[in-house]
């Protein structure tokens, strides 16, 4: 898989969805409590983040929603898809993602997935929705950006 993530690892799965309907305003990686067979499903990238969000919950940042599916050969040892994950991060993160969420009315996405020193660690950004006419002016700039490329390419060559 090619390695598009931002911070040099190997990146198992990107959620284009959220860049798409978010603006991200800040963003933190955090390490993810998995189990074995939740571990070897997402190698396989048997893993969706559609619609998955964080929280904060009793001084904890949790991950909700995030589907892995079930190993095919862990049989009765397997894990429930949409359990609930813990998030590893530092006290003062967490209080900082808090008061982000609490006082500006943001949320805590996953941007991606990613191995780092052969962990599972997410990409989280902190995230405020866009509007319908903010996805229309992300569009517009993307498309004149490509067609300035495109003809500066065409005059190079």
């Amino acid at each position: 898989m090619k390695d598009d993530s931002e911070h040099g690892d190997r990146l198992l799965l990107a959620n284009r969805k959220a860049r798409h309907e978010y603006e991200v305003i800040d963003k933190v990686e955090a390490g993810l409590v998995l189990l074995g067979t939740e571990i070897k499903s997402i190698r396989d990238h048997r893993v969706n983040m559609g619609d998955a969000y964080a929280t904060i919950e009793n001084d904890e940042a949790w991950l909700l929603q995030l589907h892995i599916s079930p190993y095919p050969q862990a049989h009765q040892f397997n894990h429930d898809p949409l359990r609930k994950r813990k998030l590893l991060l530092h006290k003062n993160e967490i209080r900082r993602l808090r008061t982000k969420v609490l006082e500006q009315g943001l949320t805590i996405i996953p941007l991606d997935l990613h191995m780092k020193d052969n962990r599972v660690k997410v990409l989280l950004g902190v995230c405020r929705g866009k509007k319908l006419h903010d996805k229309r002016a992300t569009a517009a700039e993307r498309t004149a950006s490509r067609e300035i490329d495109r003809a500066r390419r065409g005059r190079y060559e």
